[in-house]
């Protein structure tokens, strides 16, 4: 794939990724998977430590906040990067298991801060 414009660059990035997953159906299926288990394992992930920073006060309510920050920056950094053209609901699929897995890391970080 040839880059004309700065646009072409995701582009350019992710057309290996759909060639592979277009030469079977294995591999079709391994992508989904994966991106399956990511989106499940990063709501659990962020779940956990949801409950881990404790009840609704001043303090979490300001930490709930910065992590709903950061996955709103992790769905427009997707919705940048990832292409448009082809693959969407693979990429809808990433998108969302990236932001909770951002928001997720960020109540981590907190927790860890918090309370050690």
């Amino acid at each position: 794939m040839e880059i004309k414009s700065i646009a072409d660059i995701p582009n350019s990035i992710f057309y290996p990724l759909k060639s592979w997953a277009e030469l079977s159906t294995g591999n079709w299926n391994i992508l989904i998977g994966v991106g399956f288990l990511l989106l499940i394992g990063s709501a659990i992930f962020a779940y956990v430590f949801y409950k881990k920073i404790g009840k609704d006060d001043e303090r979490t309510n300001k930490i709930f906040l910065k992590s709903s920050y950061c996955v709103l920056w992790a769905i427009i950094l997707c919705d940048i990067i990832f292409p448009k053209d082809y693959m969407w609901n693979i990429f809808f699929l990433f998108k969302y298991a990236l932001a909770f897995l951002a928001g997720g890391i960020y109540l981590a970080i907190q927790y860890r801060k918090d309370f050690s």
